[in-house]
């Protein structure tokens, strides 16, 4: 229920209290104690956007356009003409567009009027200069093919995997991507541009092929604005961080999330100063069965309707 107390006694008490048992400091005051068991490492996964930076991409946050820029200096054309990784950033490279400096945006200045960004005239907002787009990397099993860096960052997620997969570190985080259905995203799209949604999810990519066992994860609502398909990518995310062997917290309104937890702490009974306090806890078959619990009658009425009879 809203304003139930689930912020408080996560965010406020449960995650400060471990965060300070970690660092070796002194918990919240209103916390008498906390047992952190084998937990040593809390991250918080929520809908804040990703930095407010236009030169953070999709590439850039996902750590794969590093790997790009040296497969790129290892092309026979980039040895030939003496460039190295370095020049192959569009932050600080000599192949960055000199109009927009690699932001891939310029600004209009109109009158009376806020500025106007707008794709840069010059490199279309790619963010290289055309000497960039003569340097073309094969794609496995096309040797008379190639692609340039820009056109490669051009790409959706998925269509790039079919050009870089020889490079193992990029193909596997590429496929993490996918396999949190973010496969649709290009690689040099603009990371503030993205969805909350998105941006929890594309927080965990680097995170799916770890061993987590001594890692907390908390996920703060993270179904809103979520279609139902997106909501069971979501729960396939949660089942794969738990088989890596992490502990995940999700505060949630959401049915479908709340009836495929293991375990449910339901706060209440009501919101504001009616709420507090702990209404009912257990499996979700255990609350659905609570007469004490608003959100067990709910629960009841979605469980009947998702289990075949």
């Amino acid at each position: 229920m809203s304003g139930s107390g689930k912020t408080t006694l996560i965010l406020e008490s449960l995650v400060p209290a471990l965060q300070a048992k970690s660092a070796g400091t002194s918990p919240p005051g209103h916390v008498a104690a906390v047992d952190t068991r084998a937990i040593t490492r809390v991250n918080m996964v929520d809908a804040t956007p990703i930095g407010v930076n236009v030169r953070s991409t999709v590439a850039t946050y996902s750590g794969i356009l590093d790997d790009l820029r040296r497969a790129y200096a290892a092309t026979d054309t980039a040895g030939r003409r003496g460039l190295t990784a370095a020049d192959f950033s569009y932050n600080t490279g000599s192949l960055r567009c000199p109009r927009c400096e690699g932001t891939g945006q310029v600004s209009l200045d109109v009158q009376f009027l806020p500025d106007v960004d707008i794709p840069c005239p010059e490199c279309a907002g790619t963010r290289y200069a055309p000497a960039a787009d003569d340097i073309l990397r094969p794609a496995p099993g096309d040797p008379d093919g190639g692609i340039s860096l820009p056109g490669l960052l051009a790409l959706t997620v998925r269509q790039a995997i079919q050009q870089v997969g020889d490079i193992r570190r990029v193909r596997t985080r590429l496929q993490a991507l996918i396999d949190l259905g973010l496969g649709y995203l290009t690689l040099g799209e603009d990371t503030p541009a993205l969805s909350g949604g998105e941006a929890q999810r594309l927080k965990l990519a680097t995170e799916l092929n770890r061993k987590q066992s001594d890692t907390l994860f908390v996920f703060d609502e993270p179904s809103v604005g979520l279609h139902p398909l997106d909501i069971r990518t979501l729960l396939n995310v949660i089942q794969r961080l738990g088989d890596n062997g992490a502990t995940v917290i999700v505060i949630e309104h959401d049915l479908d999330v709340i009836a495929n937890a293991d375990y449910i702490i339901d706060m209440g009974p009501g919101g504001g100063t009616a709420g507090g306090a702990i209404v009912a806890t257990g499996t979700p078959d255990d609350v659905s069965r609570d007469p004490h619990s608003v959100t067990g009658r709910y629960l009841s009425d979605h469980l009947r309707s998702v289990r075949p009879s």
